[in-house]
Protein backbone atom coordinates (compact mmCIF):
# COMPACT_ATOMS: atom_id res chain seq x y z
CA UNK A 1 0.00 0.00 0.00
CA UNK A 2 1.13 3.14 -1.14
CA UNK A 3 0.62 5.82 1.50
CA UNK A 4 0.99 9.94 0.66
CA UNK A 5 0.75 12.64 3.07
CA UNK A 6 0.21 16.25 2.60
CA UNK A 7 1.71 18.68 5.44
CA UNK A 8 5.45 17.95 6.99
CA UNK A 9 4.76 19.84 9.92
CA UNK A 10 4.07 17.90 13.65
CA UNK A 11 0.72 15.40 13.17
CA UNK A 12 1.98 15.16 9.53
CA UNK A 13 5.66 14.64 9.71
CA UNK A 14 4.98 12.00 12.80
CA UNK A 15 2.04 10.20 11.39
CA UNK A 16 4.32 9.80 8.03
CA UNK A 17 7.05 8.01 9.93
CA UNK A 18 5.41 6.02 11.93
CA UNK A 19 3.01 4.67 9.15
CA UNK A 20 6.69 3.95 7.44
CA UNK A 21 7.49 2.41 10.66
CA UNK A 22 4.49 0.09 10.32
CA UNK A 23 6.02 -1.02 6.58
CA UNK A 24 4.37 0.78 4.44
CA UNK A 25 5.60 2.45 1.73
CA UNK A 26 4.96 6.69 2.58
CA UNK A 27 5.69 10.38 0.95
CA UNK A 28 5.29 12.98 3.03
CA UNK A 29 4.93 16.31 0.72
CA UNK A 30 5.46 19.78 1.47
CA UNK A 31 5.53 23.01 -0.07
CA UNK A 32 8.36 24.45 1.88
CA UNK A 33 11.54 23.43 -0.02
CA UNK A 34 13.95 24.16 2.05
CA UNK A 35 12.01 21.83 5.07
CA UNK A 36 11.71 18.87 2.32
CA UNK A 37 15.55 19.20 1.68
CA UNK A 38 16.59 19.65 5.26
CA UNK A 39 14.81 16.29 5.98
CA UNK A 40 16.13 14.46 2.45
CA UNK A 41 19.45 15.78 4.37
CA UNK A 42 18.58 13.65 7.62
CA UNK A 43 17.96 17.60 9.40
CA UNK A 44 14.64 17.32 11.11
CA UNK A 45 12.74 20.08 11.49
CA UNK A 46 10.63 19.96 15.00
CA UNK A 47 12.13 18.91 18.38
CA UNK A 48 10.88 15.38 19.23
CA UNK A 49 11.97 12.78 21.03
CA UNK A 50 12.86 9.39 18.67
CA UNK A 51 11.83 11.08 15.26
CA UNK A 52 15.19 11.24 14.03
CA UNK A 53 16.20 7.70 14.58
CA UNK A 54 12.88 6.67 12.84
CA UNK A 55 13.45 9.02 9.57
CA UNK A 56 16.81 7.85 9.10
CA UNK A 57 15.70 4.08 9.27
CA UNK A 58 12.91 4.30 7.38
CA UNK A 59 15.03 6.22 5.05
CA UNK A 60 17.61 4.01 4.32
CA UNK A 61 14.85 1.19 3.84
CA UNK A 62 13.62 2.87 1.36
CA UNK A 63 9.83 2.99 2.61
CA UNK A 64 9.77 7.06 3.87
CA UNK A 65 10.39 9.83 0.84
CA UNK A 66 10.38 13.34 1.18
CA UNK A 67 8.78 15.44 -1.65
CA UNK A 68 7.81 19.23 -2.74
CA UNK A 69 5.96 17.58 -5.40
CA UNK A 70 2.45 17.08 -4.47
CA UNK A 71 0.57 15.92 -7.91
CA UNK A 72 3.47 13.27 -8.62
CA UNK A 73 3.25 12.25 -4.84
CA UNK A 74 -0.32 11.62 -4.71
CA UNK A 75 -1.02 10.22 -8.91
CA UNK A 76 -0.23 6.48 -7.30
CA UNK A 77 -1.15 6.62 -3.78
CA UNK A 78 -3.94 4.30 -2.34
CA UNK A 79 -4.70 6.69 0.77
CA UNK A 80 -3.73 10.48 1.40
CA UNK A 81 -3.57 12.27 4.33
CA UNK A 82 -4.11 15.83 4.70
CA UNK A 83 -2.49 16.85 7.44
CA UNK A 84 -1.83 20.87 7.12
CA UNK A 85 -2.23 23.59 9.39
CA UNK A 86 -5.72 24.64 10.56
CA UNK A 87 -4.84 28.12 12.78
CA UNK A 88 -7.13 30.53 14.53
CA UNK A 89 -8.21 33.34 12.39
CA UNK A 90 -9.19 36.68 14.31
CA UNK A 91 -12.66 35.73 15.59
CA UNK A 92 -11.18 32.33 16.74
CA UNK A 93 -12.94 30.37 14.34
CA UNK A 94 -10.08 27.43 12.35
CA UNK A 95 -8.54 29.04 9.39
CA UNK A 96 -8.87 26.38 6.46
CA UNK A 97 -7.41 27.96 3.78
CA UNK A 98 -4.78 25.24 3.32
CA UNK A 99 -6.86 22.48 3.42
CA UNK A 100 -8.68 23.96 0.53
CA UNK A 101 -5.55 25.04 -1.04
CA UNK A 102 -4.15 21.22 -0.75
CA UNK A 103 -7.86 20.45 -2.81
CA UNK A 104 -6.77 22.48 -5.33
CA UNK A 105 -3.97 21.01 -6.11
CA UNK A 106 -4.68 18.18 -6.01
CA UNK A 107 -8.10 17.04 -7.54
CA UNK A 108 -6.59 16.94 -11.91
CA UNK A 109 -3.51 14.38 -10.12
CA UNK A 110 -4.84 12.34 -7.38
CA UNK A 111 -5.66 8.36 -8.11
CA UNK A 112 -9.37 8.69 -8.89
CA UNK A 113 -9.79 4.92 -6.74
CA UNK A 114 -7.68 6.65 -3.64
CA UNK A 115 -9.24 7.29 -0.34
CA UNK A 116 -8.68 10.92 1.01
CA UNK A 117 -8.35 11.36 4.83
CA UNK A 118 -8.36 14.46 6.49
CA UNK A 119 -6.27 14.42 9.28
CA UNK A 120 -5.96 17.92 10.19
CA UNK A 121 -8.44 19.46 12.95
CA UNK A 122 -11.30 21.09 11.54
CA UNK A 123 -14.61 22.18 12.46
CA UNK A 124 -17.86 19.46 12.29
CA UNK A 125 -19.13 19.51 8.41
CA UNK A 126 -15.64 20.18 6.98
CA UNK A 127 -15.08 16.91 6.05
CA UNK A 128 -18.03 16.55 4.04
CA UNK A 129 -17.99 19.51 2.40
CA UNK A 130 -14.61 18.81 1.19
CA UNK A 131 -16.17 15.63 -0.17
CA UNK A 132 -19.00 17.84 -2.24
CA UNK A 133 -16.41 20.01 -3.23
CA UNK A 134 -14.26 17.58 -5.41
CA UNK A 135 -17.62 15.81 -6.53
CA UNK A 136 -18.59 19.54 -7.97
CA UNK A 137 -15.49 19.01 -10.07
CA UNK A 138 -16.50 15.53 -11.08
CA UNK A 139 -14.30 13.62 -8.87
CA UNK A 140 -16.05 11.04 -6.72
CA UNK A 141 -13.18 10.11 -3.70
CA UNK A 142 -14.00 8.45 -0.66
CA UNK A 143 -13.32 10.59 1.79
CA UNK A 144 -12.93 10.05 5.64
CA UNK A 145 -12.13 11.61 8.77
CA UNK A 146 -9.04 10.88 11.08
CA UNK A 147 -7.98 13.05 13.77
CA UNK A 148 -5.35 12.70 16.11
CA UNK A 149 -4.10 12.84 19.71
CA UNK A 150 -0.57 13.05 19.71
CA UNK A 151 1.31 15.02 22.37
CA UNK A 152 4.37 16.97 21.58
CA UNK A 153 7.14 15.15 23.61
CA UNK A 154 5.96 11.89 23.21
CA UNK A 155 4.34 11.73 19.84
CA UNK A 156 5.71 8.94 18.72
CA UNK A 157 4.46 6.53 21.59
CA UNK A 158 1.24 8.22 21.17
CA UNK A 159 1.23 6.77 17.44
CA UNK A 160 2.23 3.78 18.30
CA UNK A 161 0.29 2.24 20.70
CA UNK A 162 -2.50 4.91 21.07
CA UNK A 163 -5.66 4.58 23.40
CA UNK A 164 -7.70 4.83 20.66
CA UNK A 165 -8.02 5.26 16.70
CA UNK A 166 -11.23 7.58 15.85
CA UNK A 167 -12.84 6.88 12.02
CA UNK A 168 -15.10 8.85 10.19
CA UNK A 169 -16.42 6.81 7.11
CA UNK A 170 -19.14 6.60 4.89
CA UNK A 171 -18.18 3.90 2.71
CA UNK A 172 -16.72 0.13 3.20
CA UNK A 173 -14.59 0.42 1.20
CA UNK A 174 -12.85 3.64 3.02
CA UNK A 175 -13.17 1.14 6.46
CA UNK A 176 -11.48 -2.05 4.57
CA UNK A 177 -8.94 0.63 3.81
CA UNK A 178 -7.97 2.30 7.01
CA UNK A 179 -8.03 -0.92 8.72
CA UNK A 180 -6.01 -2.45 7.23
CA UNK A 181 -3.57 0.90 7.57
CA UNK A 182 -3.38 0.75 11.32
CA UNK A 183 -3.98 -3.25 11.39
CA UNK A 184 -0.45 -3.35 13.05
CA UNK A 185 -2.11 -2.06 16.03
CA UNK A 186 -4.33 -4.77 16.56
CA UNK A 187 -1.60 -6.77 18.26
CA UNK A 188 -2.05 -4.03 20.98
CA UNK A 189 -6.01 -3.90 21.41
CA UNK A 190 -6.29 -0.82 20.50
CA UNK A 191 -9.89 0.02 20.19
CA UNK A 192 -10.63 1.18 16.96
CA UNK A 193 -14.05 2.90 16.01
CA UNK A 194 -15.71 3.66 13.55
CA UNK A 195 -17.88 6.55 13.22
CA UNK A 196 -20.32 9.31 10.90
CA UNK A 197 -17.84 12.13 9.61
CA UNK A 198 -19.54 14.75 11.69
CA UNK A 199 -18.81 12.42 15.12
CA UNK A 200 -15.26 12.04 14.38
CA UNK A 201 -14.69 15.51 13.54
CA UNK A 202 -16.67 16.57 16.95
CA UNK A 203 -14.46 14.14 19.06
CA UNK A 204 -11.40 15.76 18.31
CA UNK A 205 -12.12 19.49 19.66
CA UNK A 206 -14.82 17.66 22.47
CA UNK A 207 -11.51 15.60 23.89
CA UNK A 208 -9.29 18.83 23.61
CA UNK A 209 -11.33 21.11 25.21
CA UNK A 210 -11.81 18.39 27.87
CA UNK A 211 -8.07 18.14 28.42
CA UNK A 212 -7.80 22.05 28.28
CA UNK A 213 -10.81 22.19 30.93
CA UNK A 214 -8.84 19.61 33.26
CA UNK A 215 -5.20 21.72 33.24
CA UNK A 216 -7.45 24.69 33.96
CA UNK A 217 -9.55 23.13 36.54
CA UNK A 218 -6.27 22.35 38.67
CA UNK A 219 -4.84 25.63 38.18
CA UNK A 220 -7.85 27.11 40.06
CA UNK A 221 -7.87 24.94 42.52
CA UNK A 222 -4.13 25.96 43.00
CA UNK A 223 -5.24 29.70 43.52
CA UNK A 224 -7.35 27.90 46.30
CA UNK A 225 -4.01 25.53 47.82
CA UNK A 226 -2.08 29.03 48.31
CA UNK A 227 -4.25 30.95 50.23
CA UNK A 228 -5.91 27.87 52.36
CA UNK A 229 -2.45 26.16 53.07
CA UNK A 230 -3.50 22.90 51.01
CA UNK A 231 -0.91 21.25 48.45
CA UNK A 232 -1.81 21.06 44.89
CA UNK A 233 0.45 18.17 44.20
CA UNK A 234 -1.02 16.05 46.78
CA UNK A 235 -4.78 17.11 45.89
CA UNK A 236 -4.18 16.00 42.37
CA UNK A 237 -2.52 13.00 43.32
CA UNK A 238 -5.84 12.53 45.78
CA UNK A 239 -8.11 13.01 42.83
CA UNK A 240 -6.63 11.82 40.42
CA UNK A 241 -5.95 8.37 41.62
CA UNK A 242 -10.05 8.16 41.33
CA UNK A 243 -10.23 6.02 37.99
CA UNK A 244 -13.50 8.21 37.01
CA UNK A 245 -11.03 11.26 36.56
CA UNK A 246 -7.35 9.84 35.84
CA UNK A 247 -4.15 11.51 36.46
CA UNK A 248 -3.58 13.07 33.65
CA UNK A 249 -3.70 17.23 32.60
CA UNK A 250 -3.97 17.73 36.67
CA UNK A 251 -0.17 19.50 37.04
CA UNK A 252 -0.56 22.94 38.01
CA UNK A 253 1.17 25.71 36.06
CA UNK A 254 1.18 28.74 34.14
CA UNK A 255 -1.62 28.08 31.76
CA UNK A 256 -2.07 25.55 28.39
CA UNK A 257 -0.59 26.70 25.20
CA UNK A 258 0.99 25.14 22.22
CA UNK A 259 -0.49 24.62 19.22
CA UNK A 260 -3.83 22.50 19.63
CA UNK A 261 -5.77 23.96 22.77
CA UNK A 262 -5.50 27.30 21.95
CA UNK A 263 -6.77 27.15 18.58
CA UNK A 264 -8.91 24.26 19.42
CA UNK A 265 -10.80 25.67 22.40
CA UNK A 266 -11.74 28.78 20.73
CA UNK A 267 -12.73 26.95 17.20
CA UNK A 268 -14.96 24.98 19.38
CA UNK A 269 -16.90 27.77 21.23
CA UNK A 270 -16.84 29.84 17.73
CA UNK A 271 -18.50 26.94 16.05
CA UNK A 272 -20.93 26.73 18.54
CA UNK A 273 -21.86 30.39 19.08
CA UNK A 274 -22.60 30.04 14.83
CA UNK A 275 -24.93 27.15 15.96
CA UNK A 276 -26.61 29.27 18.49
CA UNK A 277 -25.32 27.22 21.11
CA UNK A 278 -23.82 28.04 24.62
CA UNK A 279 -20.67 26.41 25.75
CA UNK A 280 -19.92 28.23 28.92
CA UNK A 281 -17.47 25.85 30.40
CA UNK A 282 -15.35 26.31 27.39
CA UNK A 283 -15.62 29.98 27.11
CA UNK A 284 -14.37 30.24 30.86
CA UNK A 285 -12.30 27.89 30.49
CA UNK A 286 -10.24 30.42 27.46
CA UNK A 287 -10.94 32.97 29.58
CA UNK A 288 -9.41 31.30 32.69
CA UNK A 289 -6.26 30.25 30.91
CA UNK A 290 -5.90 33.78 29.30
CA UNK A 291 -6.22 35.56 33.13
CA UNK A 292 -3.64 32.53 34.35
CA UNK A 293 -0.49 34.16 32.93
CA UNK A 294 -1.31 37.57 34.64
CA UNK A 295 -1.45 35.35 37.87
CA UNK A 296 2.31 34.10 37.12
CA UNK A 297 3.13 37.52 36.30
CA UNK A 298 2.22 38.90 39.80
CA UNK A 299 3.40 35.83 41.20
CA UNK A 300 6.61 36.70 40.09
CA UNK A 301 6.63 40.52 41.00
CA UNK A 302 5.74 39.87 44.45
CA UNK A 303 7.45 37.44 45.12
CA UNK A 304 10.36 40.17 44.14
CA UNK A 305 8.86 42.87 46.24
CA UNK A 306 7.09 44.32 43.14
CA UNK A 307 10.35 45.85 41.61
CA UNK A 308 12.39 43.77 38.75
CA UNK A 309 14.05 46.71 37.48
CA UNK A 310 17.85 46.25 36.88
CA UNK A 311 17.17 42.70 38.44
CA UNK A 312 18.78 39.70 37.28
CA UNK A 313 16.08 37.11 36.38
CA UNK A 314 16.84 33.28 35.10
CA UNK A 315 14.31 31.71 33.01
CA UNK A 316 14.49 28.14 32.94
CA UNK A 317 12.27 26.58 29.99
CA UNK A 318 10.69 28.72 27.88
CA UNK A 319 8.80 26.30 25.33
CA UNK A 320 5.49 25.29 26.30
CA UNK A 321 5.53 22.13 27.66
CA UNK A 322 9.22 19.90 28.45
CA UNK A 323 10.30 17.75 25.71
CA UNK A 324 9.58 19.71 22.25
CA UNK A 325 10.81 22.64 21.08
CA UNK A 326 7.38 24.42 20.27
CA UNK A 327 6.90 27.94 21.26
CA UNK A 328 3.45 28.37 19.83
CA UNK A 329 1.14 30.19 22.62
CA UNK A 330 4.12 29.64 25.31
CA UNK A 331 3.24 30.93 28.60
CA UNK A 332 6.40 32.15 28.77
CA UNK A 333 6.40 34.73 26.03
CA UNK A 334 4.00 37.02 27.54
CA UNK A 335 5.75 36.36 31.32
CA UNK A 336 9.05 37.47 29.93
CA UNK A 337 8.05 40.44 27.68
CA UNK A 338 5.96 41.65 31.00
CA UNK A 339 9.30 41.63 33.52
CA UNK A 340 11.24 42.90 30.37
CA UNK A 341 9.02 45.63 30.07
CA UNK A 342 9.47 46.39 34.03
CA UNK A 343 13.41 47.17 33.28
CA UNK A 344 14.54 43.42 34.15
CA UNK A 345 17.63 41.92 32.70
CA UNK A 346 16.02 38.66 31.26
CA UNK A 347 18.77 35.25 30.62
CA UNK A 348 16.90 32.08 29.44
CA UNK A 349 18.23 28.34 29.53
CA UNK A 350 15.79 26.11 27.43
CA UNK A 351 16.84 22.40 26.76
CA UNK A 352 15.71 22.39 23.56
CA UNK A 353 17.72 25.26 22.63
CA UNK A 354 14.85 26.23 20.30
CA UNK A 355 15.64 28.18 17.13
CA UNK A 356 12.01 29.37 17.96
CA UNK A 357 12.54 30.92 21.11
CA UNK A 358 15.66 32.58 20.14
CA UNK A 359 13.67 34.37 16.88
CA UNK A 360 11.33 35.53 19.24
CA UNK A 361 13.59 36.98 22.10
CA UNK A 362 16.04 38.39 19.70
CA UNK A 363 17.70 40.39 22.35
CA UNK A 364 18.30 37.89 25.29
CA UNK A 365 21.22 35.71 26.17
CA UNK A 366 21.00 32.03 26.26
CA UNK A 367 22.93 30.01 28.38
CA UNK A 368 24.30 26.93 27.75
CA UNK A 369 23.33 25.04 31.24
CA UNK A 370 20.83 26.09 33.70
CA UNK A 371 23.37 26.37 36.29
CA UNK A 372 25.34 29.04 34.83
CA UNK A 373 22.32 30.75 33.57
CA UNK A 374 21.93 31.42 37.12
CA UNK A 375 25.00 33.07 37.78
CA UNK A 376 24.24 36.04 39.99
CA UNK A 377 20.86 35.84 39.76
CA UNK A 378 18.20 37.66 41.94
CA UNK A 379 15.67 35.44 41.40
CA UNK A 380 15.00 32.37 39.28
CA UNK A 381 11.79 30.93 37.75
CA UNK A 382 11.47 27.89 36.48
CA UNK A 383 8.39 28.33 33.79
CA UNK A 384 8.96 25.18 31.37
CA UNK A 385 8.91 21.39 33.66
CA UNK A 386 11.82 19.81 31.72
CA UNK A 387 12.83 17.10 33.76
CA UNK A 388 16.36 17.97 34.41
CA UNK A 389 14.50 20.82 36.75
CA UNK A 390 13.54 18.06 38.80
CA UNK A 391 17.10 17.42 39.85
CA UNK A 392 18.89 21.01 40.19
CA UNK A 393 21.32 20.49 42.84
CA UNK A 394 19.99 23.53 45.12
CA UNK A 395 23.21 24.08 47.15
CA UNK A 396 25.04 24.29 43.95
CA UNK A 397 22.36 26.97 42.56
CA UNK A 398 22.47 28.88 46.09
CA UNK A 399 26.66 29.51 45.00
CA UNK A 400 25.61 30.69 42.00
CA UNK A 401 22.83 33.25 42.15
CA UNK A 402 23.01 36.64 43.96
CA UNK A 403 19.82 36.38 45.68
CA UNK A 404 18.30 32.89 47.16
CA UNK A 405 14.69 33.19 45.84
CA UNK A 406 13.40 30.74 43.23
CA UNK A 407 10.22 30.90 41.76
CA UNK A 408 8.41 27.66 40.61
CA UNK A 409 5.51 28.33 38.06
CA UNK A 410 5.57 24.19 38.07
CA UNK A 411 5.03 23.43 41.33
CA UNK A 412 8.09 20.75 40.86
CA UNK A 413 9.78 20.82 44.64
CA UNK A 414 8.14 20.02 47.54
CA UNK A 415 8.58 22.27 50.84
CA UNK A 416 10.74 19.17 52.42
CA UNK A 417 13.42 18.99 49.04
CA UNK A 418 13.87 23.75 49.64
CA UNK A 419 13.67 23.20 53.35
CA UNK A 420 17.65 23.24 53.78
CA UNK A 421 18.71 25.18 50.66
CA UNK A 422 18.57 28.56 52.09
CA UNK A 423 16.06 29.73 49.51
CA UNK A 424 12.55 31.07 49.52
CA UNK A 425 10.29 29.04 47.16
CA UNK A 426 7.06 30.38 45.90
CA UNK A 427 6.00 27.90 43.91
CA UNK A 428 1.92 27.28 42.20
CA UNK A 429 -0.47 25.57 44.76
CA UNK A 430 1.60 26.15 48.00
CA UNK A 431 2.19 28.65 50.29
CA UNK A 432 5.60 30.65 49.75
CA UNK A 433 8.25 29.32 52.39
CA UNK A 434 10.64 30.93 53.28
CA UNK A 435 14.12 29.58 55.30
CA UNK A 436 13.72 30.50 59.47
CA UNK A 437 16.56 33.15 58.84
CA UNK A 438 14.07 35.07 56.65
CA UNK A 439 11.18 34.85 59.02
CA UNK A 440 10.21 38.48 60.58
Amino acid sequence: MKITVIGAGYVGLVSGVCFAEFGFNVICVDNNTSKIKSLKNGCVPIYEPGLDTLIMKNSAAGRLIFSSEISSSVKDADIVFIAVGTPSKSDGSADLSHIYQVIEDIHDSVNKNAVLVIKSTVPVGTTRTIKQLLSNKGIELDVAFNPEFLKEGAAIEDFMRPDRIILGVESEKAKDILSHVYRPLYVFNIPIVFTELETAELSKYASNAFLAMKITFINEIANLCEVCGADVKEVALAIGLDKRIGDQFLQAGPGYGGSCFPKDTSALENFARKLGIQVPLVTETIISNRDRRDKMINKILNACGNDVKNKNISILGVTFKANTDDMRDSPSVDIINSMISRGANIRIYDPSFSEQAKEIFKNINFSKNAYDNCNDADAVVIITDWPEFKALNLSELGKRVKNHLLIDLRSMYSISEVRNSGFTYSSVGKKTFKPESQHE
